[in-house]
């Protein structure tokens, strides 16, 4: 029991905390899930699990709204893992540590985990409450939606009775979403050659400090892949310093798909004295800082010593993975024409890893439009084949088509700007929600995205705003009594 229990609305934030002291980042949201079976049949609520795990509650409606239209509200069970590198902390094990700082609720070192777990805890405190004005309600909790929607692609059809629905994982006070963008996953294999290591001398050069952040929300902000930027050093060290002879070992950076990496590493191996290389690192370090002193004003980039690895690239895999990987599009593609201030179609490249006798990385690629995607999976194609590698698409999401004619969505915007005193803005966001999914198995819903301010989601400065959740349940509460 933390001091967040103290917050109100009490029934939401006491959820919240049982969700934080219950390990759940995604493919290990099992614990979770029971715990929350269990309450549910415990309080005798109809509660059942579909194929792949899905949770589906229903409490009938309250008193005297028994005719009103029944209303599901749909949340995700998962969290994003990610730690300062300072915080021992093991996802599968440890409780999230969440605590109260000003007007936000943190956690110490890691994610918070509000990205979804406040919208999941306003789902089961409105199960809850008892005094809460209502007709029937559903409630969807699906699974492993950070790592590729899985739940929502295998949701049972003819499940739900609902029509109307109320997704939970918006991150803005004061604004309403009605479309989302697409994903696919893009798998890059480079294979190399590694041959045994004679080099007397090896460091490893790690870059870390970086913000990261949502590799869809944050991806027009100007921070910085670590990935990326170490190789744009690898690159400028080849080209700029033919005299430094060094060979690379391992390189590893990032940790999931859909977040903007903060740190990475590559083991460097050489002969001689190590004052050309250590005066190129703190150049370009120099170089960094300046360049990026707004963006990334915690950015740190050194050598340290490391144990000496047995094998190393070869010559030509060593050029054809700097090449490769400097090359490779990263970031914003192109911003949206239909939708004033939203990028329409990006890539990420979130996570790579030296293994055995390949580099494999993992790319997360958005577009508000098919064709969007398209273009950048035939661009990485393109690229793969000059570079002798191997990219493999998978995880195909679709976006949400945006239909502002909704009546879910005229009621919302009407209750919202009675709460706030003007009107909410309505907004499409370039990140993967699950209502496009979920539209697919079940077209007639109409659905809305609505949530709290939270702030450096995917990221342990993960923060979500107290005045904020407050709104959020007026606002949700609101709907769920005025439901015509």
């Amino acid at each position: 029991m933390s001091e967040i229990q103290q917050l109100q609305p009490n029934l939401l934030w006491k959820w919240f905390d049982q969700i934080c002291a219950i390990p759940h980042p995604s493919y290990h949201e099992e614990a979770l899930a029971n715990f929350i079976v269990n309450w549910a049949k415990e309080k005798h609520f109809f509660v059942e699990r579909d194929e792949v795990g899905n949770i589906l509650i229903r409490k009938p409606a309250s008193k005297g709204m028994e005719n009103r239209p029944s209303v599901v509200l749909q949340a995700h069970l998962d969290m994003v893992p990610q730690a300062n590198e300072d915080t021992p902390h093991n996802f599968q094990t440890d409780p999230i540590q969440p605590y109260i700082d000003g007007e936000w609720v943190t956690a110490k070192g890691t994610t918070l985990g509000a990205d979804n777990g406040i919208g999941l805890a306003s789902a089961l405190a409105a199960l809850e409450e008892e005094n809460l004005a209502h007709p029937e309600l559903e409630v969807l909790l699906t699974m492993t939606e950070e790592q590729g929607m899985e739940g929502a692609i295998g949701l049972r059809p003819n499940w739900l009775k609902s029509q109307i629905m109320i997704n939970t994982d918006t991150e803005e006070n004061g604004e309403i979403y009605i479309g989302c963008a697409g994903g696919v996953n893009a798998d890059l294999n480079i294979p190399i050659q590694q041959i045994e290591n004679t080099y007397t001398h090896s460091y490893q050069l790690v870059l870390k400090g970086l913000r990261g952040g949502h590799s869809g929300v944050d991806i027009h902000t100007g921070r910085v892949n670590a990935i990326k930027t170490l190789v744009r050093f690898l690159a400028h060290l080849q080209q700029h310093y033919p005299q430094i002879n060094i060979a690379i070992s391992q390189l590893n950076g990032g940790s999931v798909r859909n977040a903007i990496p903060r740190e990475a590493f590559v083991t460097l191996c050489f002969d001689g004295d190590i004052a050309p290389l250590q005066s190129a690192v703190e150049n370009f370090a120099t170089l960094l800082k300046t360049e990026l002193a707004i963006a990334e004003p915690h950015l740190q980039l050194f050598l340290q010593p490391t144990e000496k690895p047995q094998t190393i690239l070869d010559r030509t895999s060593q050029n054809k993975v700097i090449n490769l990987l400097n090359a490779l599009p990263n970031g914003v593609i192109r911003n949206s024409d239909a939708v004033e201030n939203v990028v329409e179609t990006s890539l990420s490249l979130g996570l790579i890893k030296s293994e055995n006798n390949h580099l494999h990385a993992t790319i997360l690629i958005r577009s508000l439009i098919e064709s969007g995607k398209h273009y950048v999976q035939e661009t990485l194609q393109s690229l793969t084949e000059l570079c002798d590698a191997e990219v493999a698409f998978s995880g195909d999401y679709p976006g949400w088509e945006p239909q502002p004619e909704s009546k879910i969505l005229a009621l919302t915007s009407q209750i919202y700007a009675d709460i706030l005193g003007y009107k909410p803005e309505i907004k499409v966001i370039h990140a993967g929600l699950e209502c496009g999914l979920l539209k697919k198995i079940y077209p007639n819903l109409d659905v809305v995205s609505i949530g709290p301010t939270i702030i450096n989601a995917h990221s342990p400065d993960e923060k979500v705003h107290i005045p904020a959740v407050q709104t959020y349940w007026q606002l949700l509460t609101r709907i769920l009594a005025e439901v015509k």
